[in-house]
């Protein structure tokens, strides 16, 4: 089976756990929050995973580079997010931070592979 070439980078399969736990730490969000802390965490995770997809198919290294910045932004989004949800006691501080780090790796990751790529 050939499949797709975003299948194959370790940063795809680490955005797509992200996605999935940011999905599963949500669930324990208050009601109030499911349209909308909930909601935007979600997306954000969801949305790093999808723009290295989509960034990795016939694209030019510039176009895939700018799929990658948005990727980056995404987990920004995120990281505001966890700040969130901390400062509003529905993580604790453990959960934070082991997210925060699982976040921060993965930027270090999205940015050196970005820089691969040549313009």
């Amino acid at each position: 089976m050939e499949g797709f070439k975003f299948e194959k980078l370790t940063i795809w399969e680490i955005a797509m756990v992200l996605g999935e736990t940011s999905h599963l730490m949500t669930k324990t969000f208050p009601k109030e929050e499911l349209y909308n802390l909930s909601s935007q965490i979600r997306r954000a995770s969801d949305s790093i995973a999808l723009n290295i997809a989509e960034g990795s198919i016939l694209q030019s290294n510039k176009e895939y580079r700018k799929f990658l910045g948005y990727a980056i932004r995404s987990l920004a989004e995120v990281v505001t997010c966890l700040y969130k949800a901390k400062n509003r006691d529905y993580i604790t501080e453990k959960e934070f931070s082991e997210r925060y780090q699982e976040c921060f790796k993965l930027m270090n990751m999205i940015v050196a592979f970005r820089k691969k790529l040549k313009v």
